[in-house]
């Protein structure tokens, strides 16, 4: 049985934060780390000491871009190809439907060329944990759709929470996203273009913008 959610704040320069909570919201354990290795191994000691599956959420991007990205929300109501000399551009579907609706300003995510290191390891986590259920979240958005929302909380632990705490914080969230999804909470937005989507602990209700969740065939 899954009792044990584990968020990835995905950083460079202080080690990605990595918090993991229970089912009741109480978080049992945390660390930082440098290397995939380190994430892998010690998530692997976590799931065999509860003997539980974790679900983990990763806060980055599952794969970059191979192309240029054709469909562009205008704002207006629907998606259109844009055809400017530096068309198109970069980010996924997910991350327009999430920026679409207000909810977050994504670093659009890159052509395979141009990715940043910070993102590279997020790729390169989710090919090492591929055993288990990877999840991607924003916490950004996290945060935005639990607005004024009661029944969403989890019980710090300070211990790894000095070297950076908003990605702690964040790692925090990215747990509880993936507890609300799989509990049937929450919702998955995007994937349309088949670069992944991005799950929410709530589905977006306010401004519901439909036309954005339609990816275009061509």
């Amino acid at each position: 049985m899954t009792d044990l959610y584990l968020g990835i704040a995905v950083q460079l320069s202080r080690g990605s934060a990595c918090a993991v909570i229970d089912e009741t919201g109480t978080m049992t354990a945390s660390t930082r780390f440098t290397l995939v290795e380190q994430a892998r191994d010690w998530i692997a000691e976590i799931a065999a000491r509860s003997s539980a599956t974790p679900v983990i959420g990763i806060d980055g991007p599952r794969q970059p871009l191979v192309e240029g990205r054709p469909w562009h929300w205008n704002g207006r109501g629907r998606l259109w190809r844009k055809r400017g000399a530096n068309e198109p551009g970069h980010g996924r579907h997910c991350e327009v439907v999430l920026n679409a609706h207000g909810l977050a300003n994504p670093q659009w995510t890159p052509l395979v060329d141009d990715v940043p290191k910070w993102m590279q390891l997020g790729f390169d986590l989710y090919e090492a944990l591929a055993e288990y259920a990877t999840l991607e979240v924003f916490p950004t958005a996290s945060y935005r759709l639990l607005r004024g929302c009661p029944d969403v909380h989890v019980d710090l632990n300070f211990a790894d929470f000095a070297s950076g705490p908003k990605d702690m914080l964040d790692a925090c969230m990215g747990a509880a996203t993936v507890r609300e999804h799989a509990a049937g909470r929450g919702e998955a937005v995007g994937g349309g273009d088949g670069l992944g989507a991005i799950v929410l602990p709530r589905p977006i209700t306010d401004g519901r913008i439909s036309a954005v969740f339609d990816w275009p065939a061509e």
